[in-house]
């Protein structure tokens, strides 16, 4: 069917077009409002400025569509197809693009306010720059994606795949990244404060530097990560794994540090005071001028750590295993 045969039936008051082979048809600057084109092939079609808003595009194919400008406000595109598709500066607006195939797709200056992309794949999608706060990636593939400079504050990633994606000043306050295997991942400077990290894996991880203010980080892995100079005050860390992690210099004050392991951690030169250390484990640990005033460290494992010059004033440390350990004044307990 040719475009001039689309326009007329929209005219006519038509609003059904499913099914309908429109491969590279030229259909710029068209205004087809709430029409549905569920199932049709779009593939390598000129739709540049149109105005699709509250479309229905439902397994449609859009490989290679040219959507330069495109109004696809609050249009349902679930399990759509847009492989290599160029949406540069489309209006994407509260868009359902659950389930949708963007591999390749260009998506510079995009508006993509409350859009849904549910288990999209976004595999090397450039994103650099896009405002994607709040908005839900849940089990989206974000394999090798460009998400520097992306405001991602807010927004929902558990289950979504980073592998390989360009994170440089990435924000992602109070971003859900609960679960996710970020093993090796580079954060190290960014803004992470609030965001929700449990049961994430991030062993030998660069958080160095990083803002993790009131992060929650249940039964988080960091196994050998760097956090040294990392700002994690009042974040709960409760039964967190850092083994051998390097924390010198960090911020844990008022942190909730319960039956963490800390065996073997640079814990030198850190603030940890107020903070809640019942039941951790320490052993070898490395407590080097460490600000320990008002801690709880209750049931701590202190086995073999040293805690030279560690300020402890008013610290509990009730039934706390100390066999082995070097107290402040360099004694050996």
């Amino acid at each position: 069917m040719k475009s001039s045969d689309i326009i007329e039936r929209y005219l006519r008051g038509e609003r059904d077009f499913r099914g309908l082979d429109l491969t590279a048809e030229n259909l710029i600057g068209v205004t087809l409002n709430q029409a549905n084109f569920s199932t049709s092939s779009l593939k390598d079609a000129s739709l540049a400025r149109a105005y699709l808003e509250r479309c229905f595009l439902i397994d449609t194919n859009l490989n290679g569509a040219f959507l330069y400008g495109t109004n696809l406000s609050y249009a349902k595109m679930k399990g759509s197809h847009l492989i290599e598709a160029d949406l540069t500066k489309a209006n994407l607006k509260g868009a359902q693009l659950n389930c949708v195939d963007l591999t390749g797709a260009k998506l510079s200056g995009a508006i993509l306010l409350c859009v849904n992309l549910f288990r999209a794949n976004l595999t090397g999608v450039n994103l650099c720059g896009a405002n994607l706060n709040g908005i839900n990636l849940r089990s989206a593939n974000l394999e090798k994606a460009n998400l520097n400079w992306t405001n991602l504050s807010g927004a929902r990633l558990s289950g979504a795949n980073l592998k390989g994606a360009q994170l440089n000043g990435v924000k992602l306050n109070g971003a859900f990244l609960n679960g996710l295997e970020l093993d090796g991942i580079d954060l190290s400077g960014l803004e992470l404060n609030n965001v929700k990290l449990s049961g994430a894996k991030l062993s030998g991880a660069n958080l160095m530097g990083t803002a993790l203010q009131a992060a929650q980080m249940r039964f988080t892995h960091l196994e050998g990560a760097n956090l040294q100079q990392a700002d994690l005050q009042e974040s709960v860390l409760k039964g967190g794994q850092f083994v051998s992690v390097n924390l010198m210099k960090g911020n844990l004050r008022d942190a909730d540090l319960r039956n963490a392991d800390l065996s073997h951690a640079n814990l030198n030169l850190a603030d940890l005071s107020g903070a809640n250390l019942t039941g951790a484990n320490l052993q070898g640990a490395y407590l080097w001028g460490t600000n320990l005033d008002g801690a709880c460290l209750e049931g701590a494992n202190l086995t073999g750590a040293s805690l030279r010059n560690a300020k402890l004033n008013g610290a509990d440390l009730q039934d706390a295993i100390l066999s082995g350990a070097t107290m402040p004044n360099g004694r050996v307990y």
